[in-house]
């Protein structure tokens, strides 16, 4: 039996979860592509260790954010022992959730006065 979960029981999210899903936004990867992306976008500041990972993959599909893909790229371009993941649907709507709430975030700091960051350097 599957259980239905509204996406905002998801929220928020665990930072790490949320960049697996974002990393997943444009389309499917395997996880060493899901580790290299993190580290990429967030210029060495979220490193994803192997077991962070795949600890993290193994329960984004339990909690059914996430699953593995049926598509492979081309057996010359790929290693047969990868797993890509791809969003389901409901993946997919959490995210938007998460990105909307932490958009919404962004919006009351830069309402704050005091709280850019030349102010809290003087």
């Amino acid at each position: 039996m599957t259980r239905v979960r509204a996406p905002e029981s998801f929220l928020p999210l665990k930072p790490h979860w949320f960049h697996v899903l974002l990393s997943l936004a444009d389309g499917d990867q395997h996880g060493y592509g899901i580790m290299q992306e993190v580290l990429e976008r967030t210029s060495g500041k979220v490193r994803l260790w192997p077991a962070t990972l795949y600890g993290t993959l193994k329960r984004l599909i339990e909690e059914e954010l996430i699953e593995e893909s049926g598509e492979r790229p081309a057996p010359e371009l790929d290693d047969a022992r990868r797993r890509y993941y791809t969003l389901t649907r409901l993946g997919k709507r959490v995210l938007a959730g998460e990105s909307q709430r932490l958009e919404d975030l962004v919006r009351v700091i830069h309402s704050k006065r005091g709280l850019t960051k030349r102010e809290a350097e003087q």
